[in-house]
């Protein structure tokens, strides 16, 4: 039987490609007796369509480089860490 390490490792790799049946079965069994790893999978598999833009009605307009910020967000964003480093030094 898998180890969850392993499970949250083969998790992740099953979003990049489809696993072979083997691997796939392996991570089916583990997941339904080992409630973290199915609430492991359950979450990562919500963050990625989220992610990804299929988490529900409203998809966010990508910006000018596909971040999803305008260009005014970006801006506000590295205004907002230059001036929390400089009150730190």
């Amino acid at each position: 039987m898998l180890s969850c390490r392993e499970v949250t490792r083969l998790v992740s790799d099953g979003l990049e490609r489809e696993l072979p049946l083997r691997e796939r079965m392996k991570l089916r069994l583990h997941v339904m007796m080992c409630r973290s790893c199915s609430a492991y999978r359950r979450q990562v598999r919500v963050l990625d369509r989220l992610f990804r833009g299929r988490g529900g009605e409203q998809t966010p307009t990508p910006g000018e480089n596909g971040s999803g910020l305008s260009a005014e967000a970006k801006e506000r964003i590295k205004a907002a860490v230059r001036e929390r480093q400089s009150g730190s030094e």
